[in-house]
């Protein structure tokens, strides 16, 4: 089958990623203000809500890979022409969602103490980190649903209702936080467990929404109609668990980053918690062409056509790497204006400065991997990701961090560069893998 012309693809994948990227953007502006509310709080609520982010992070990433696995097997029904078996994945999501959220979050909150007590030296951080992410993982369930329905709607190319929800429940969560951190309309002012009571109660919202754009939208596609077999267990299972062990060593492994951060003192705790949230721009936009590449990949292999699935993962990679690339550029050429809208204090501003700059350098080469990552997602090759993904940022990032930081007593951009250079490392394997097929080999 010939493939479609460069311009007719480079249309479909702009069209198809400028909803995902809506909604990454919402997430994106999100979590700015999030953390330039919490930021008027001072270092401390800073420090505390970084590590108690990366924690929360950490805890949610065992049930996110049920968004990859329902994602690549919907898009897969879909290419093969079954559009009443496409929403099956999500009902296996939603079930396994169901039976792991309850006992998931009591080990949590009741781990939390010793948990942050190894992470956290300062007893002030610590007094308020505790709190935080056991609010949050009360909404250990809602993630669940919610990324279960986001696999399945970026899987059935119905991004907009994606979109939608995340922009609804992002104004749920900052009108909640302007209430609740700072005691607005009579309420308590609760500080950062007012943040992170915001981010749970908004995260049901979503889930909320989602379960109501199921029932008018998907029903004819067998969702809550059509019970899950051991064989569609079987699939989302295999799929979902390398996915959601790369989601969790990575989330560990940014724990262990802000861990590491941490013994050079709260201020390089608080410019990192900072370091990330603005990074999370550009990757996430990154992340929302992986997505595309991922269905489009998905679809492709379930016609039976490699070719296009190929071509498919390489042309997202191209615009991603000149959208996500251009990004970066403020972070090299303005970086104190933008530290400047979260950090108030000129010393712990400054620690960040030369970190933020060599972050946005590299972003093109992080869109190469933040792409094909989810293009072999797509694929239903999750297991090499995660090998690969993990071996790298345990086996040689954060070594290096830990090396250039508390042993050598290297400052930010040391530690930073460290987990840049896995990174690129990352994009230069995911795209000779790429190239090499292997993903094309995978049934479901």
């Amino acid at each position: 089958m010939p493939l479609l012309p460069a311009a007719n693809r480079t249309k479909r994948i702009v069209t198809l990623s400028l909803p995902i990227i809506g909604g990454m953007a919402s997430q994106n502006i999100l979590n700015l203000v999030d953390t330039a509310m919490v930021g008027t709080l001072g270092d401390v609520a800073l420090a505390a809500t970084g590590m108690g982010s990366f924690a929360i992070f950490m805890a949610f990433s065992i049930i996110m890979g049920l968004s990859a696995g329902v994602q690549a097997i919907a898009a897969r029904r879909l290419g093969e022409g079954r559009h009443g078996q496409t929403a099956v994945a999500l009902n296996t999501g939603i079930i396994l969602a169901l039976i792991w959220a309850v006992p998931w979050t009591m080990l949590g909150h009741a781990l939390a103490p010793k948990m942050f007590g190894f992470l956290l030296d300062d007893p002030a951080v610590l007094a308020e980190a505790v709190p935080y992410f056991r609010t949050r993982l009360l909404a250990t369930l809602a993630v669940g649903l919610n990324f279960s329905f986001r696999g399945y709607w970026n899987g059935v190319n119905k991004p907009k209702l994606y979109m939608g929800t995340l922009v609804l429940s992002h104004i749920c969560n900052l009108f909640l936080n302007w209430v609740l951190i700072y005691g607005n309309l009579g309420a308590p002012a609760m500080g950062t467990l007012g943040a992170a009571t915001a981010s749970a109660i908004a995260t049901y919202v979503a889930a909320a929404t989602y379960m109501i754009a199921g029932f008018y939208l998907a029903r004819g596609n067998g969702f809550l109609k059509v019970l899950p077999s051991k064989l569609d267990f079987k699939h989302l299972i295999k799929l979902a668990i390398p996915a959601s062990m790369a989601q969790f060593f990575m989330a560990t492994g940014y724990t262990a980053l802000m861990w590491i951060v941490a013994q050079t003192g709260t201020s390089a705790l608080a410019a990192a918690n900072v370091l990330l949230t603005v990074t999370l721009v550009p990757i996430l936009v990154g992340l929302g062409f992986g997505f595309v590449a991922a269905s489009m990949v998905g679809q492709a292999l379930g016609r039976g056509d490699v070719r296009d699935a190929e071509a498919w993962g390489w042309d997202t990679v191209k615009i991603a790497v000149i959208v996500v690339g251009s990004m970066g550029l403020p972070m090299v050429l303005i970086p104190q204006t933008l530290l400047s809208c979260f950090l108030h204090d000129p010393l712990t501003r400054e620690i960040a400065v030369d970190a933020l700059r060599l972050v946005g350098a590299t972003m093109g080469i992080d869109a190469v991997g933040l792409v094909l990552l989810n293009a072999m997602y797509g694929a239903g090759h999750s297991r090499p990701v995660f090998v690969v993904g993990t071996t790298l940022q345990w086996g040689m990032g954060l070594p290096l961090a830990y090396l250039a930081g508390p042993v050598m007593g290297l400052d930010l951009v040391w530690i930073w560069g460290a987990i840049l250079l896995y990174r690129g490392g990352q994009s230069a394997i995911y795209a000779h893998m790429w190239r090499g097929r292997g993903w094309s080999e995978v049934e479901l």
